[in-house]
Parts: C-alpha cells; structure tokens; sequence
C-alpha cells in the first residue's frame, strides 16, 4: 500500500509497497477515505516526540475487516487516536488517553492514517452518520479536541474569553465556545480567517507583525477569564499571559517543538490556573458536524492523492494554511 512514514527530524518518505496491517484480535483494519494534515503531524516532521513510522491521526474510513466482530464491516468510522492498555492503575481509573503504555496512533508507537489502511481496536472506533459527508467527517477529531476545552473548564455565558490563534484548530475552537454564550474573541495575524471567524458571530481582533524586540505586544483589550493559545508559538503564549486578568484560566491547545515562554512566578502571583487540553470526545464531535453546528467547508484548502503526501506536507507547513486534506489514489 502507499504510505506516508517520517523517518526522523526532517526526513519524509513516500513508499508504494508499505505492508498492509493485518488487525490483531478485537481489532480493525480500515481502508483511507479521507486524513487530514495538522500542526503536529508537521512537529513530528521537525523532530517532535522523535516519532518515526507512518504519520496521520486525524481520519475518517470504511472498516474492512473486523473479524471479532463482522457487523462493523462496510461502515464508515472515525476513530479516537489513544490506544490503551485497558489494565494500568490509569486505564482503571477510566483515564485511558493517559494509559501508562498507551500507543497513540501515528504519533507515538503505532503508525498512522497518511495510509491506503490503518488498523485501530474496535473500542475506539465510532460510526459517522449519513449525513455527515467524509470531508466533514475528518474534522472530528480537532472537533473532540476543541470540545474538550469545555469538557476541562466551566465556560460560564457571562465570561470574557479570547482565543490566541486564527490558525485550523482556533477557528473550531472559536466555534465551539461561540456555542456557550460567552463573549468570545479571536485574535490572529491572517485578515481573512478572522474574516471566517466573524461570519460565524464572534468578535475578532487583527494582531499586526510584532515589532522587533517585542513579540507579545498586548492588543488594548479588557483582561479576559479565559485565555485559549492555539499558536503553538512562544510569543502566542506571552501574548495569551498578557491579557489574562488575575485568578484567570490559560488553556494550551497546540504541541510544539521549543521551550515555553512563561515564568511560573507570574502564575504563583496571579493565581492563574493553567489547564493542558489534548484529545476530546468524539461522539458530541459527531452530534455537532450532524447537526450543521460547526461549519468545516471553509477550512478546507487542498486535497492531496496520498502519492502527492510530501507535496501536501509542504502545502500544510506553509505560513497560513488552513487544512490539507489527504485522499486515496483514483478515490
């Protein structure tokens, strides 16, 4: 099968005859309908979590074989990333994305969806319903991943809120907080993704290139409850610090590959609460892009056949790309 693998910082490779995975008992081999490119998948590409193998988490397929269980054959699913152990002092405690020897699918220990098939546990998989077409379906997992956001922290309809970063997983997070009621801003740098966000209802702010010497410039805003930095940036992070009021809540949304830009003292003298937030739940994903909640259609700039992959990796490192869609070769 073609198959998109990082062979360590910096090296991409393309190979038509990647071996087709053979599903372990309870298991599922799936065929690629749909992947989506994201931030870490390019952090993986410059050398994040030393990651080598097939790239690719966020996804969308038709199982193709489930030999445990046959009545998921022929059904299109998406799949949650985490893979568990199912018997640590973690999974028992029903934290299974935090599983002491969990494999997470195309990023630690298991390869991914950047593949003509992946294979996942049954216990993962979710089915997509019918009206919701495989290039909506693909956002589902950065969909869970805004959602958890709300999952972690009570976001009250009377709140200040602002999300740092205009980028693939801002602009679902704007979305989703715009749901709560609360005064929700975006900021970012691109005019017309902040041009997205405000036909959706939210209030945005254009952020100009920082001055040399002064990456954060704080925009003249009100302090606001809750910061969200989507930037992955460090400069993103200073910014997001300095429009917290004291006794705030600062969620970190992106992985990147560096050092953080904050000083702990700061959160001691504020008494700011930092909250880290990775993957969400799928099914409520799946209930909102049913629903037509979330608007995706815009987000999508590209789709790639998987023998364009590194092309496609290329486009979705480009300075403002939106999402970079992965497809079968003829699909």
């Amino acid at each position: 099968m073609i198959a998109l693998l990082c062979r360590g910082a910096g090296r991409v490779e393309l190979t038509p005859d990647y071996g087709v995975p053979e599903p372990p008992p309870g298991w599922a081999r799936i065929r690629l309908s749909r992947a989506g490119i994201c931030a870490t998948d390019l952090e993986l590409v410059r050398g994040y979590k030393g990651f080598q193998g097939v790239l690719g988490h966020e996804f969308c397929g038709v199982v193709e074989e489930s030999p445990a269980d046959r009545t998921w054959e022929g059904r299109r699913v998406v799949g949650e990333i985490n893979i568990a152990c199912g018997e640590c002092a973690t999974c028992r405690r029903g934290h299974g994305s935090h599983c002491e020897r969990r494999r997470v699918l195309g990023i630690l220990n298991h390869d991914g969806a950047f593949a003509d098939y992946l294979t996942l546990p049954l216990a993962n998989l979710h089915m997509v319903p019918d009206n919701v077409a495989d290039d909506k379906a693909v956002f589902t997992e950065p969909l869970a991943a805004a959602l958890e956001i709300v999952e972690g922290v009570h976001v009250r309809p009377d709140m200040t809120v602002y999300v740092v970063g205009d980028g693939k997983l801002g602009l679902l997070i704007g979305q989703v907080l715009r749901l709560t009621g609360a005064a929700c801003t975006m900021l970012g740098r691109h005019a017309d993704k902040l041009g997205l966000a405000a036909g959706w209802g939210l209030d945005t702010l254009f952020l100009p290139p920082a001055a040399p010497g002064d990456p954060a410039a704080a925009p003249d805003l009100p302090l606001a409850d809750l910061v969200v930095d989507c930037t992955g940036r460090p400069a993103g992070q200073q910014t997001a610090l300095r429009l917290l009021r004291p006794r705030g809540t600062l969620v970190l949304k992106s992985t990147f590959h560096g050092d953080a830009a904050w000083n702990p003292t700061d959160f001691v003298v504020n008494e700011w609460t930092l909250v880290g937030s990775r993957c969400g739940p799928f099914a409520p994903a799946l209930r909102l892009l049913s629903r037509g909640l979330i608007d995706t259609e815009p987000l999508i700039e590209a789709t790639y056949p998987l023998s364009e992959g590194v092309a496609a990796l290329e486009h979705a490192a480009r300075s403002g790309a939106l999402k970079v869609l992965l497809r079968p070769d003829g699909a």
